[in-house]
């Protein structure tokens, strides 16, 4: 199963990935991050597809896929 790992301290929360998710496993975290940002956070519990959308649309880079 693929998943995703998000770098929460690069994170500006732009949240486009949570946008481009096709399966919705992206959401906005409650937590800030040390910039005293809100940062995406990935679910692993819903069955990530390895699609890759949300890495190729974060315009800084703080994604990685693993299938």
């Amino acid at each position: 199963m693929a998943k995703i790992v998000i770098n929460q301290q690069r994170c500006k929360g732009c949240f486009l990935c949570v946008n481009f998710c096709p399966k919705g496993l992206i959401k906005k975290s409650r937590k800030l991050n040390k910039r005293g940002l809100n940062f995406a956070e990935f679910d692993p519990s819903g069955g990530c597809i390895g699609c890759a959308m949300c890495a190729v649309i974060c315009p800084d880079c703080c994604i990685e896929v693993y299938k």
